[in-house]
């Protein structure tokens, strides 16, 4: 039982030893590799050299509006600048009224008045 058993271990590794050359002797060869693959020089894969950075820009165009979108959503209503008010009035009818308010007295009104119409 012994001599069966070293011979059938000693049949089992020379099985073992020869499973990677069977499997590297079944592997494709390279040679026809790229014979039907389109060639990027050679026409089929061209426009890859044209399109490829067009649209990496494209999408980096996109992907910074989306952000500048979004930041203006989480922000809220945009209100504008503050702008000083301008006022339509004259002066003359400013003056009128500070001294309806109360704010200068006559005499005061009637200078102001004679320096404005001047």
């Amino acid at each position: 039982m012994t001599k069966a058993l070293v011979k059938s271990v000693g049949v089992a590794n020379a099985a073992l030893a020869l499973i990677p050359t069977l499997a590297w002797a079944q592997a494709p060869s390279d040679t026809g590799r790229y014979d039907w693959e389109p060639h990027m020089m050679w026409g089929g894969g061209w426009y890859a050299m044209i399109f490829g950075p067009l649209f990496m820009i494209l999408f980096l165009a996109v992907l910074m509006l989306a952000a500048v979108a979004l930041v203006r959503w989480l922000g809220g209503p945009w209100s504008g600048p503050v702008l000083p008010h301008h006022s339509t009035a004259k002066p003359l009818d400013i003056l009128r009224e500070r001294f309806a308010r109360g704010e200068i007295d006559k005499e005061e009104f009637e200078e102001r008045r004679r320096v404005l119409g001047e």
